[in-house]
């Protein structure tokens, strides 16, 4: 699979139309989004006090890309990433080694801003 994985902090930029973003999304590349981001996308709209305007932003960002989901494939690429941490002692947060794991499993980069990912080998990442 070609194309590239958005993080939270990735499509959030792309929902606020972030100008950094909207110059990485002239490149013309394929983005995908995993079902975690999804879900931490409803998330910040459920705990915001605009709900409603903000669900349908997320909603519209939903609509209008392809989203990964997880399977078992996912869970092995999760059970080794989440082992490699251990015994490195260099835990990150449990959604983000979900969405590290799709990207692995998919062989494609995560296009993220968040450090924390450079820990996990094999994880091609990607700012904007």
């Amino acid at each position: 699979m070609s194309g590239k994985l958005l993080d939270t902090n990735a499509a959030s930029a792309i929902i606020e139309k972030d100008f950094d973003m909207q110059v990485w999304l002239r490149q013309d590349h394929e983005a995908f989004v995993p079902s975690i981001v999804i879900g931490e996308l409803y998330f910040g709209v459920y705990k915001s006090t605009r709900v409603e305007t903000n669900l349908a932003r997320v909603e519209e960002f939903v609509i209008g890309n392809s989203i990964l989901h997880c399977d078992t494939e996912t869970g092995k690429a999760y059970g080794l990433i989440k082992l490699e941490l251990k015994k490195k002692g260099r835990p990150i947060p449990e959604n983000d080694i979900w969405i590290a794991a799709v990207a692995i499993q998919h062989g494609i980069a995560l296009v993220t801003r968040d450090a924390h990912f450079k820990v996990i080998d094999n994880l091609v990442i990607e700012s904007w």
